[in-house]
């Protein structure tokens, strides 16, 4: 098991800037992939951006060249930098770990979401 803990959200202006982190209760080196999805009202849940082991990364076509996923494996830490914010950004943030257990299994653990509103 893993709990996530995220924080960073809030409100910010058209073109501002915001840095989500998700906080892991284990090591980082011990999870497959760790991500950010985000979901407006009305809408699905949507993957914005992820990182597998290893450092391979993976973002939404709509942020890509905005937004970047990094980690800190020392503070168990990932962390989305949003830059040029949009309206259409508005939405609930959450944090997705995936572990593989012995069978090749997966497991799926989310974060309580931290909302983030872009708006003038």
């Amino acid at each position: 098991q893993v709990q996530l803990v995220e924080s960073g959200g809030g409100l910010v202006q058209p073109g501002g800037s915001l840095r989500l982190s998700c906080a892991a209760s284990r090591s980082i080196f011990t999870i497959y992939s760790m991500g950010w999805y985000r979901q407006a009202p009305g809408k699905q849940r949507e993957l914005v951006a992820a990182i597998v082991g290893g450092g391979i990364t993976n973002y939404a076509d709509s942020v890509k060249g905005r937004f970047t996923i990094s980690t800190d494996n020392a503070k168990n830490t990932i962390y989305l930098q949003m830059n040029s914010l949009k309206p259409e950004d508005t939405a609930v943030y959450y944090c997705d770990a995936v572990i593989v257990g012995v069978g090749s299994e997966r497991y799926n653990y989310w974060g309580q979401g931290t909302q983030v509103t872009v708006s003038s």
